[in-house]
């Protein structure tokens, strides 16, 4: 396809349209997930902002122990870090795993894994339910409120 002006004037629109901006979005400073539920929570100060529906790993019971067992990890965490080219639409990072996780994986000769995030595309075609390697997903458009919503360094507590 030849970009001209017109195309990109017109993908600009479409990308705006899809990634709506929140006028004064309220910024969380907690993020609690409840996987029994497959529900999450922002707080700022205790109080709840907002609530999400969520899909987890694929297999969701129990703790994450090594990579590949497709759980989601419990414990308590922070965002470290934000991939704005996400396979996943939009992610930010957990600071899966601590150094007990570690050191506990390679007891087993196992490697822990890591690349644990809060991501998009829940609902789409073949992705409802639990369905990542151990991410926490929701719909790409809640990603992108949640994206303005919880900064790097906000804890991120995930309860069984």
């Amino acid at each position: 396809m030849k970009l001209t002006r017109r195309t990109l004037l017109a993908s600009a629109a479409a990308a705006a349209v899809a990634s709506p901006v929140l006028a004064n979005p309220e910024i969380a400073d907690m993020v609690v997930v409840f996987k029994s539920s497959r529900r999450m929570v922002l707080y700022s100060n205790g109080t709840p902002l907002r609530d999400y529906d969520i899909g987890l790993g694929w297999a969701p019971t129990g703790n994450k122990s090594f990579e590949g067992d497709g759980r989601t990890p419990e414990g308590s965490y922070y965002i470290n870090r934000r991939n704005p080219n996400s396979a996943f639409h939009l992610s930010l990072g957990i600071s899966y795993p601590d150094p007990n996780q570690v050191a506990a994986a390679a007891a087993e000769g196992r490697n822990p894994g890591g690349e644990i995030f809060i991501h998009g595309g829940l609902g789409k075609r073949r992705q409802l339910g639990d369905w990542t390697a151990g991410c926490i997903a929701v719909s790409d458009r809640e990603i992108e409120e949640i994206w303005q919503m919880v900064p790097n360094g906000a804890l991120v507590v995930i309860q069984p």
